[in-house]
């Protein structure tokens, strides 16, 4: 199993005097779901190099047993210190794609013209294509086959308007991620704020905030499994 994990290297919360980037969570669970299984995980970045981490998702209230793991892991900080440029990775060398959150995706992967490309090519090719939280929101711009939105009767979930309301940047990030799913015709479902919950639709896997991150790397992980 090859397995592609594209993080942001947006690190301006708006035009707060804020820092943003990834959240670490949703990056270090998947990231050991993966691992654990026997992957061979590919790391890449619009910028490459050493993506910018949201600095509150450090903070001591937010780690799991995964960001420990990953803090006492020196050969997969190195990995993540030195993302592949999203421009020179293909498609068609992995079976699946995951894009971990953190509001940073809103800005630069959610407009990335190659991000774009990747997740549309990975989708028609029936390889699987995972998003946790603020990372939906890469499907703003995606196209099916069809021409029609990606998402438009499929079902989805991500970070919620009401979770947007309690971190308080409903009106600082550029879209809300709730909002635009259901105006691209999404089936948008959601569970309860801050829990785990994940929506599978074929091969497209969402989960709704940080809770969610390791429950989609395993429904990723089933699937990929199943082949």
């Amino acid at each position: 199993m090859n397995v592609l994990i594209v993080l942001t290297s947006h690190d301006q919360l708006g035009n707060t005097s804020h820092k943003t980037g990834f959240w670490l969570e949703e990056f270090a669970a998947p990231y050991y779901v993966f691992k654990d299984a026997g992957a061979t995980i590919t790391l890449a970045s619009p910028k490459g190099g050493l993506p910018p981490l949201d600095p509150k998702s450090d903070e001591p209230d937010f780690q799991t047993e995964a960001t420990k793991r990953f803090k006492a892991d020196p050969e997969s900080q190195d990995l993540l210190a030195n993302t592949h440029k999203l421009s020179d990775v293909q498609a068609e060398n992995y079976d699946a794609v995951f894009y971990p959150g953190g509001h940073g995706p809103l800005w630069d992967l959610a407009e990335d013209p190659r991000s774009i490309a990747l997740i549309e090519g990975m989708h028609q090719a029936g390889k699987v294509v995972g998003a946790v939280c603020h990372a939906p929101g890469i499907f703003r711009h995606t196209k099916a086959e069809n021409g029609e939105p990606l998402v438009k009767g499929k079902k989805v979930t991500g970070f919620t308007n009401t979770e947007e309301d309690a971190v308080q940047l409903t009106n600082v990030v550029p879209f809300l991620v709730e909002e635009m799913l259901i105006a691209n015709g999404g089936q948008y479902n959601k569970g309860p704020d801050w829990m785990p919950f994940a929506q599978i639709d074929g091969h497209l896997i969402t989960g709704q905030n940080p809770a969610s991150s390791e429950l989609v790397a395993h429904e990723m992980l089933k699937i990929m499994q199943a082949k």
